[in-house]
């Protein structure tokens, strides 16, 4: 799973909580049921904010199924969305991955640099593409804006240089996820919403292409490869600059559309997306490596937070089962929000989460 929007369990209210569980879980098993289970792996945590836009838009709210035991929720059973907002989900989520793996094949990162793998991943790029197509289909969504975006992206890079704007470069996706976000308005017959939520889905997507680059400048850096950051020789503070001033945008965007529940939609859009960018740009002003099992870094407050670093030993070294390993930590809130010693599903905060965690329904923004 991917995406830069991924709230601590302890900053959203168990209503919203719940309602976060049920959008992602809804995606991803739409995802397996629609497109089989290797399609899972597209599952973004951006894109259950198409889900969560929908509901928020409904007089009735989004229909729920309950699910049964998954590992990531503790082997629980657990509502979760179904219905037209889960299908757009799926199909925005499928073509955007598509996106992301070319990305990475064009870059040549890591093992995507070597030519069996590239193929490999060139053919499941198009797969997901095609597959993104007929979930948007089915619910009257023509994903020829996400298309065209896919395909000249490339051409958008390889055409910019030093003294450029970095916006070149992000547009494609402003225009792919500010089509997603505005037909969310038309599935829940919100004519009037099309237009300001096609200027959240533009300005989020603004954020979500820059956050990227700023996470992936030092690698890049080290590796030498393209980031628009480097590429257009877009400094740091200008980065961030655009980025405090798209997520101002998406706060007004906001107050010009109506909603029937809000709550979701306004948490995940203004706090956390806010939260994302401080995220983002703290690593990489500030970091600092630990000896041993863990690493320190700076949080946007000044504050210091220990993300443990694993050691398996070499006779058990796996690189499936660190992976598995990996997403099972990430997805119970190990890495962030338990305790040293009850396990993952305490629901004890760490002392990291600070003042964050009491956080309610609404605020007064």
């Amino acid at each position: 799973m991917f995406g830069i929007i991924r709230p601590c369990r302890h900053r959203l209210s168990e209503r919203l909580r719940t309602s976060w569980w049920a959008h992602l879980c809804g995606l991803c098993l739409t995802l397996r049921d629609d497109h089989g289970q290797f399609a899972r792996a597209a599952t973004n945590y951006d894109g259950l904010i198409i889900s969560a836009l929908v509901e928020a838009q409904s007089p009735a709210g989004s229909p729920r199924r309950v699910a049964g035991p998954c590992p990531l929720r503790g082997m629980r059973t657990a509502p979760v969305s179904v219905g037209e907002g889960a299908r757009l989900a799926a199909a925005a989520s499928l073509v955007l991955a598509s996106a992301k793996v070319r990305d990475h094949v064009d870059d040549r990162d890591g093992v995507f640099g070597r030519r069996p793998v590239a193929g490999a991943a060139r053919v499941v790029a198009d797969r997901w593409a095609r597959q993104g197509g007929v979930s948007a289909h089915s619910v009257g969504f023509d994903t020829t804006p996400l298309v065209d975006a896919v395909g000249r992206q490339a051409s958008v890079e390889s055409s910019v240089g030093p003294g450029d704007s970095v916006l070149v470069v992000t547009e494609p996706t402003e225009s792919a996820t500010s089509a997603a976000c505005a037909h969310t308005a038309v599935l829940a017959g919100r004519p009037g919403n099309v237009e300001p939520l096609g200027e959240v889905g533009r300005l989020f997507g603004r954020v979500v292409h820059l956050v990227d680059a700023v996470e992936d400048l030092a690698e890049d850096t080290g590796t030498g490869a393209w980031n628009p950051l480097t590429a257009t020789g877009t400094t740091l503070t200008e980065a961030r600059r655009l980025c405090d001033d798209a997520v101002l945008g998406v706060r007004l965007a906001l107050r010009e559309c109506v909603f029937t529940d809000a709550a979701l939609v306004h948490a995940l859009l203004v706090h956390e997306l806010e939260q994302a960018v401080v995220r983002a740009f703290a690593h990489a002003g500030s970091r600092k490596r630990g000896r041993s099992a863990g690493r320190e870094v700076r949080d946007g407050d000044g504050g210091c937070l220990w993300l443990p670093r694993f050691r398996i030993p070499a006779r058990e070294r796996n690189a499936a089962a660190g992976c598995g390993i990996a997403m099972w930590q990430c997805c119970t809130c190990q890495f962030c929000c338990r305790d040293p010693f009850p396990g993952p599903w305490s629901g004890r905060p760490r002392e990291s989460c600070g003042d964050c965690c009491e956080c309610c329904d609404c605020c007064d923004c």
